[in-house]
């Protein structure tokens, strides 16, 4: 597991902001660790979100934390639930792009498939 220089409080907040960023935009641009580190977290949220019961609406909730949150658990539920029900895995794809001018980190898109 990626560190990214934070404690496991700005860790969690990290990953809450680019899972809400990649649910609002269905696709971000953002390092190519952070884009990797994403994927699993969103993944196992949308497996969560197609069964659509309380049970799992509320986990959703609670890992995305907040009223965004919410709005967020809505969108995997209805949206994503609905457009996946059938695929087995694998919702979202990571491109990788080239090395970003300033400080030459490595770029990637993470977009739903």
């Amino acid at each position: 597991m990626r560190k990214f220089g934070r404690d496991r409080a700005g860790r969690l907040a990290l990953m809450r902001s680019l899972a809400l960023a990649l649910i609002k935009e269905e696709h971000i641009k953002t390092t190519e660790a952070r884009a990797k580190e994403l994927r699993p977290f969103i993944e196992k949220l949308i497996t969560r979100g197609r069964k659509g019961d309380v049970a799992s609406r509320r986990l959703v909730i609670a890992r995305l934390g907040g009223i965004e949150g919410e709005e967020g658990a809505k969108k995997i539920i209805e949206d994503f639930g609905a457009r996946y029900q059938s695929r087995p895995g694998g919702y979202t794809r990571v491109f990788k792009l080239p090395r970003r001018a300033g400080d030459a980190s490595k770029m990637a898109v993470i977009e739903f498939v």
